[in-house]
């Protein structure tokens, strides 16, 4: 299960243990984590596995009077070795299998050519099994190394958290999915414009590496236009052209056209905060025990639809008071399943923790989420908390 994150830089290595005690390490270079693959049986596990196996076919040839006529049935042992466990233990077996033949027949008497046979046997089965686990591993780890470049690249694309202006704190946490082609587009920036701060949060329709580029696109669109365009709306024109160009270069790469939801928002020393809402989910306003939702109305069609909608996007003013809390996620807080399909109760759970600061309230919905499902993610999450850092004027 990929690991809930504050978004750190690369460039650091992080020693880690597995469930089983065994230690693999892991080193980013140039961004991109690689790991040698460890055992995927706990030792002790393995062990007793071996040997109960082995003394039970022991055992039921002994009980049954026969010679000798379930024992070479070990010789798959080291095939579950090979398809469950490491190479090495994959060998330990394929010996094992090997001088328990060989010990058992010589003690019951066996003729030396049977026991030479069968023992060659074992030892060729095993030597295919050790091949097999090696293909295995190696093929395990290529898929490893290809989902953490993924990931890595997600990882530059949004800048560490906690971020700070003259104006807000933002705060939270992101959660990618590292698991198949499940890598998503989820994104946030925060720009200290000479009008105020513009906080993005958006969330590109599609998984893999074509969302992510289309994201790169909002992200260089709003990083530039939040610095130049005088207006919110001037802002979102930026991001929406930029969708349709990179949307225009996929078509004639034979790629599908990918939308995008956003909340773009505007904040400076004004009481109030100008919000403009591209199909993204609504922010709540947490503040004095209470949390509820911003009043922006409907939202405007997401960005890449802006051609199709039958009106214009306009900027919507909502009251942000000082000591006051802006929570805005993704839908994989909102779209996430419990193990009888229900989906994740947001607004509920946030009226239970309405008093707890901004810092922790991000971890704290992070984990009841996870707590919620029961199991792995099946969307990236991401998280902001927004508080002010000055006084209001």
């Amino acid at each position: 299960m990929p690991a809930v994150f504050r978004v750190h830089p690369a460039g650091h290595d992080h020693g880690k243990r597995g469930d089983d005690g065994t230690e693999w390490g892991a080193a980013v270079a140039n961004g991109v984590e690689r790991r040698r693959v460890g055992p995927s049986l706990p030792a002790p596990v393995f062990a007793v596995v071996l040997v109960g196996v082995t003394v039970a076919l022991i055992a039921l040839d002994a009980l049954t009077g026969t010679a000798v006529r379930l024992l070479p049935l070990l010789v798959f042992l080291p095939s579950i070795a090979a398809g469950l466990g490491s190479v090495r233990q994959t060998a330990f077996a394929s010996v094992w299998v090997v001088l328990t033949m060989a010990g058992t027949f010589a003690y019951v008497g066996s003729e030396p050519g049977d026991n030479i046979l069968a023992a060659g046997f074992a030892a060729l089965f095993g030597v295919a099994a050790v091949l097999s686990c090696r293909y295995r591993v190696h093929r395990e780890e290529e898929v490893y190394r290809l989902r953490s470049a993924a990931a890595a690249l997600q990882r530059q694309i949004v800048r560490p958290l906690p971020l700070a202006t003259g104006d807000v704190l933002v705060d939270g946490l992101y959660q990618p999915v590292e698991e198949d082609a499940m890598v998503g587009g989820d994104l946030y920036e925060v720009a200290a414009s000479p009008y105020g701060t513009r906080v993005l949060i958006a969330d590109v329709q599609g998984k893999g590496l074509p969302a992510i580029g289309t994201a790169l696109a909002v992200l260089g669109a709003f990083r530039e236009a939040a610095y130049r365009e005088a207006t919110l709306l001037g802002v979102v024109d930026a991001m929406e052209s930029a969708v349709a160009r990179h949307n225009m270069g996929a078509t004639r790469s034979g790629e599908p056209e990918r939308l995008v939801t956003a909340l773009v928002l505007d904040i400076d020393r004004d009481p109030e905060v100008e919000a403009v809402n591209c199909g993204h989910l609504t922010p709540y306003v947490i503040h004095d025990g209470r949390a509820r939702q911003a009043p922006l109305g409907e939202p405007a069609v997401p960005l890449g639809l802006a051609g199709l909608a039958p009106e214009p996007r306009h900027a919507i003013r909502f009251a942000f008071p000082r000591g006051a809390t802006l929570l805005m996620c993704t839908d994989g807080v909102t779209e996430a399943r419990d193990p009888g399909g229900a989906f994740y109760p947001l607004g509920a759970r946030l009226g239970g923790w309405a008093r707890r600061p901004p810092a922790r309230l991000a971890e704290t919905l992070g984990a009841d989420v996870r707590r919620f499902t029961g199991t792995a993610p099946r969307d990236d999450i991401a998280i902001l908390t927004v508080s002010r850092t000055r006084e209001i004027s």
